[in-house]
């Protein structure tokens, strides 16, 4: 009986330490960064045919996820943005600042430049419970 009850305190104890783990480890989770970026085209089948196919391939594989992209947008309040908005997902700023620096984004931007102008955003994430 002795032993059962042994067994059962370790188990509970296991159960313990290991959920206070996950809870750190949670806790220690950066959130995402969110880039949101508004995009004047200056010759809108240049940039759809020629240069977003390619500057989509490069944020992929730098890691990055686009998550919207378009002028199908609702303006509910000010000013409404250029004519076309994007939002990305990034895991850290670091990975995006990366990106940026990367001589892939340096040439695929040498040709959106050719095509629009560009404003963007970085913006933290919040952290979700």
């Amino acid at each position: 009986m002795n032993a059962r009850y042994t067994v059962l305190a370790a188990a509970v104890a296991g159960f313990a330490l290991g959920a206070i783990t996950l809870d750190q480890l949670h806790a220690q989770a950066k959130p995402p960064v969110y880039i949101v970026g508004e995009i004047d085209m200056k010759n809108p089948d240049g940039y759809q045919n020629d240069y977003s196919p390619k500057a989509r391939a490069v944020i992929k594989d730098h890691g990055g996820r686009i998550l919207a992209a378009g002028s199908n947008f609702v303006v509910l309040e000010g000013e409404p943005p250029k004519s076309r908005v994007v939002i990305q997902q990034w895991d850290s700023a670091e990975q995006y600042q990366k990106y940026r620096a990367s001589d892939a984004f340096t040439e695929v931007r040498k040709l959106g430049n050719q095509y629009a102008t560009f404003r963007s955003y970085l913006m933290p994430g919040v952290p979700q419970p």
